[in-house]
């Protein structure tokens, strides 16, 4: 990644980036694993995942995601996710989407590079198709941010 592309992260995802590349590719994907076991639990208004939230197609695991955005002046986003805990990967992708995004301005959110992964470093800990769940994850992130801040804006 280069340096201006860092530059556009929010800071705790800044921080997750610069993590995954402190380590070699063993420990990126123990780093990963990790992150799994730290996705917060749903609210009770998403418990039915799959009536209320968004499917993420592209993954390899089941994985929903919802969307919410303050209506304050800084358009705080949240994030909500449901995976299985039998897809660590998958787990540990949302983790690291909820941890770097979540509370974060939508602006900032939306001008998060899309393949900001790649410099998590993880193509040599995972397939190709898991990275591309994660690119399909933010995609979807960004859609549902753009979505919400068009209608209340």
């Amino acid at each position: 990644m280069t340096e201006p592309t860092a530059g556009t992260l929010p800071p705790q995802l800044a921080e997750l980036v610069e993590d995954f590349a402190d380590v070699g590719p063993k420990e990126r994907l123990q780093l990963l694993l990790e992150l799994s076991r730290e996705l917060p639990e749903l609210p009770e208004r998403y418990a039915d995942a799959a009536d209320s939230m968004e499917q993420v197609h592209e993954c390899q695991s089941p994985l929903f995601l919802a969307v919410e955005v303050d209506p304050d002046a800084q358009r705080s986003v949240h994030l909500y996710f449901s995976a299985p805990p039998e897809a660590p990967t998958t787990r540990g992708f949302a983790s690291i989407m909820h941890t770097g995004l979540d509370g974060e301005p939508a602006a900032d959110v939306l001008a998060v590079p899309n393949d900001f992964y790649t410099a998590l470093g993880l193509g040599e800990a995972v397939s190709p198709l898991r990275l591309r769940g994660m690119a399909a994850m933010l995609a979807r992130i960004k859609k549902q941010v753009r979505a919400a801040t068009a209608t209340t804006t």
